[in-house]
């Protein structure tokens, strides 16, 4: 197996940070960038809309890993994340800025299972675990950065945040010169085997990761108005949800420790177990200490859990993994993309935190039943 240099590792963590980065990057200046694009009445869907579109064109970002193989789908998925990216300042009107965000997502899939698949070529055993465990880290550092970028940016005027996405172009350039291409033909191997069905095994990582993002983002959602409310200013608001993302950055670098010691369903039922304290927290917190609380344990609730769900299901696709993995950025963004959903369940806002809290409880338990029916099984 080829081992890749220190920048080449670099490079394929430095690609990881534009998954979350293809969302944030207008954040900080959504009310003004939806105004000059003239998609007001929207502002919402120009963050969304990058999710659907990885549900959507996932599929065919995995046919086309496998056709063209990892490596030159990574340059053309770096390549048009950039081109789409920025040419959205020049855009105007509902169809051509939606339109642009959706393709944007199914782009944004193409990078995410190209990267993840070329870690999975690079690497094997523990330090594959490891360097996903950084994948994680990367994701959630490239959104404090991205974000941060994007406020300075955006207070400079609405459209300078879209130049953050030409990034990419600075990733394709170091994946072109510190990354080669594998020996191994992923494409090939794939395509021998395009009609096995998905395993049960794998139905419940790709359920896992779904239900992780959609208690992560319901906190991120909700957070907002929730501080608000406790008095926090904008600024404070988003100085702690970047706490949570720093947060996580530490927990993803545990996860590997904790997967060795706890075994990889264990683990991700103490993502669940987290997740749910930190909903606990925000539904009955009065003040600050217990929303503090609250967010160290949703930002160990999504380092424990998102690069492990990426591990696992590299583990269990010996065969077709760029279609599995097509399949995991589905589950991830849609569970990104469902959570936006939960403040229409019936009740206030303590109560969509309390249905958050079920909802990873119920997910805890059945991952440890998992675990005991794999146990059973190999027995």
């Amino acid at each position: 197996m080829t081992k890749l240099t220190t920048t080449g590792s670099f490079s394929l963590l430095a690609v990881a940070s534009l998954t979350i980065m293809v969302g944030c990057v207008i954040v900080p200046g959504l009310p003004s960038i939806a105004t000059a694009l003239g998609v007001e009445n929207g502002a919402s869907w120009l963050i969304t809309l990058p999710s659907l579109g990885v549900i959507l064109l996932a599929p065919l970002a995995s046919r086309t890993i496998e056709r063209i193989g990892l490596h030159k789908g990574l340059c053309l998925g770096l390549f048009l994340y950039g081109l789409l990216g920025s040419v959205g300042m020049f855009l105007q009107g509902p169809t051509s800025v939606f339109t642009d965000r959706l393709l944007l997502g199914g782009v944004t899939a193409l990078v995410m299972a190209a990267g993840t698949g070329l870690i999975s070529e690079f690497y094997e055993g523990h330090e594959r675990l490891t360097m996903i465990a950084r994948q994680g880290m990367s994701i959630e550092l490239g959104g404090v950065i991205f974000l941060f970028i994007g406020g300075v940016l955006a207070s400079e005027g609405w459209q300078w945040p879209f130049l953050l996405y030409l990034v990419a172009w600075l990733f394709l350039g170091l994946v072109v010169l510190f990354i080669p291409a594998p020996h191994h033909s992923l494409s090939k191997t794939d395509s021998e085997d395009s009609q096995t069905p998905i395993s049960k095994a794998l139905a419940f990582v790709f359920i896992a990761a779904a239900l992780s993002m959609v208690a992560f983002f319901t906190g991120v959602i909700m957070l907002p108005l929730r501080l608000h409310d406790l008095g926090l200013r904008e600024a404070q608001v988003g100085y702690f949800l970047s706490f949570t993302s720093l947060v996580a950055v530490g927990a993803a670098a545990l996860m590997p420790r904790a997967a060795r010691k706890l075994g990889e369903h264990g683990t991700l039922a103490f993502a669940f177990v987290f997740y749910g304290l930190a909903h606990l927290a925000f539904a009955t917190a009065d003040g600050l200490t217990l929303m503090i609380e609250g967010g160290i344990c949703l930002g160990l609730g999504f380092g424990f859990s998102i690069p492990l769900v990426n591990h696992m299901t590299i583990e269990r696709s010996r065969v077709q993994r760029a279609r599995n993995l097509g399949y995991l950025s589905m589950a991830i963004f849609g569970g990104q993309f469902l959570s936006s959903f939960m403040e229409f369940l019936p009740g206030g806002q303590s109560l969509m935190f309390a249905y958050a809290a079920v909802i990873c409880f119920l997910a805890a338990t059945a991952t440890m039943l998992q675990r005991r029916y794999r146990a059973a099984s190999n027995t």
